[in-house]
């Protein structure tokens, strides 16, 4: 085997690392939608925001855990020891690179978010949590729109 066929292996496994792991990332916000949330009727409730809280939303990927496991694996078991010191560090270097490969899949599906508090104008109180990417303040006209068991706060009109 070439010398250079692990590093080569290692790189190629690092960027398709990447992409898949920026393709798992879903969205939290208000103001996306998927497409079969499209033309659908919407529950609509109004409320008043009773406090804000910021919030880390953030996703295990188990892509990231097994391509870690793959690329530690094979980087360290391939260039540590022979026969039996091959094998043992070739599964010290998976499970190093599974738990690398998940912190890294955790840090690229993390997102700043915010749990609103709502009183709901029938005296429910009820809390959200969302992407951080639409400003409220306390005190503020809310419409809470919930299609099935996905809610959305927006600023009342």
């Amino acid at each position: 085997m070439n010398a250079l066929a692990p590093s080569r292996l290692l790189l190629a496994c690092l960027a398709g690392l990447s992409l898949v792991m920026t393709g798992c990332a879903s969205s939290r916000s208000a103001n996306v939608y998927n497409p079969s949330e499209a033309l659908n009727e919407a529950r609509v409730r109004e409320g008043t925001v009773e406090s804000i809280r910021p919030v880390k939303i953030q996703a295990d990927s188990d892509i990231g855990k097994i391509i870690g496991a793959v690329i530690g694996g094979v980087a360290v078991g391939g260039n540590v020891g022979k026969g039996n010191g091959a094998v043992i560090s070739g599964v010290l270097g998976a499970a190093a690179g599974g738990a690398a490969g998940n912190a890294i899949g955790k840090e690229l599906n993390s997102k700043d978010g915010i749990e609103l508090v709502l009183r709901m104008d029938n005296g429910e109180i009820i809390a959200v949590v969302q992407e951080a990417d639409v400003a409220f303040a306390p005190g503020q006209k809310i419409r809470v729109i919930t299609r099935g068991r996905v809610s959305r706060v927006v600023p009342a009109a």
